[in-house]
């Protein structure tokens, strides 16, 4: 079989970048250790308030140790539920101080929603029966909108919430 030069440039340049992809592939995994999050955390959706961390008075930020908070959300029908204030009315706005370490645990009670911190680096989706948690150091003072990027129904354009880093 007679292969043209140009096929054989072709060829190994693939077979060359396979190799590449391959070794970077393998390095990443093998000697640094990066694996895909396969550990999810399992919840049953239709009682997120039987986990302690969704529970209706531990929702919301709380401080965990210096500049260290967890802010634990149940997302459901158009609607991050980030707790209630002293006055007993829904919380619409999460204040962290600046340099903060926050750990984002959220999961939902009906249907796939996103999570999505604009402007920072916090993404992730929520889905049913599962804890999705997204650890994040806050540096950049202001307001950040809270949106649900992934489409939930008719009113999704109505979820969402703030975050503000403050000095």
């Amino acid at each position: 079989m007679h292969l043209h030069k140009y096929e054989k440039i072709w060829l190994i340049f693939g077979i060359s970048s396979l190799v590449v992809f391959l070794c970077v592939l393998g390095y990443g995994a093998f000697w640094k250790g990066t694996h895909p999050q396969s550990h999810g955390v399992t919840i049953d959706p239709n009682n997120v308030e039987a986990y302690e961390a969704f529970k209706p008075e531990n929702l919301g930020l709380t401080k965990v140790d210096d500049n260290r908070y967890i802010v634990n959300i149940v997302a459901s029908a158009f609607n991050y539920d980030l707790g209630k204030d002293e006055n007993g009315t829904a919380v619409r706005t999460i204040r962290i101080p600046k340099g903060s370490t926050v750990l984002f645990q959220l999961t939902t009670k009906d249907v796939v929603h996103g999570f999505n911190v604009a402007g920072t680096n916090v993404n992730m989706m929520v889905e049913p029966g599962y804890i999705s948690s997204y650890e994040a150091v806050m540096n950049k003072p202001g307001e950040y909108t809270v949106v649900c990027n992934e489409y939930c129904g008719v009113g999704h354009h109505m979820m969402y919430a703030t975050v503000e880093v403050y000095e």
